[in-house]
């Protein structure tokens, strides 16, 4: 099974599996801890609202952040190709390609100066 996936992902060592998983732990964990305190944030409690419509709008705000973190605990776990590449499949399937396409082109922008 692990054999399956480093193909797929094109990976070559069972180090760098290793550290993917652990991105992938640790910014799903993070993303639902940032979460309820940013719904707070701006105003919105578990008793200020029905509680269905808390954990639909909690459910809604933790895909961004976990896309957003996902793309940064890659980063700093020196992965930032691997996960960058993989944010633009996401971001594709939902049809939101036009953002990777957006910050794609302000990456290259970027390097060329």
């Amino acid at each position: 099974m692990l054999n399956k996936l480093k193909k797929r992902w094109n990976v070559d060592s069972n180090l760098t599996l290793a550290t993917i998983f652990i991105v992938f732990a640790i910014t799903g964990y993070s993303s639902l801890q940032i979460a309820k305190p940013f719904l707070s944030l701006i105003g919105i409690t578990e008793t200020s609202v029905p509680y269905w419509l808390y954990r639909v709008l909690r459910l809604f705000l933790i895909f961004p952040i976990y896309q957003i973190l996902l793309v940064f605990v890659g980063t700093l776990f020196g992965q930032f190709a691997f996960f960058w590449e993989f944010e633009k499949k996401m971001l594709n399937r939902i049809k939101l390609g036009f953002i990777a396409n957006y910050v794609d082109s302000k990456i290259k922008k970027g390097a060329q100066k």
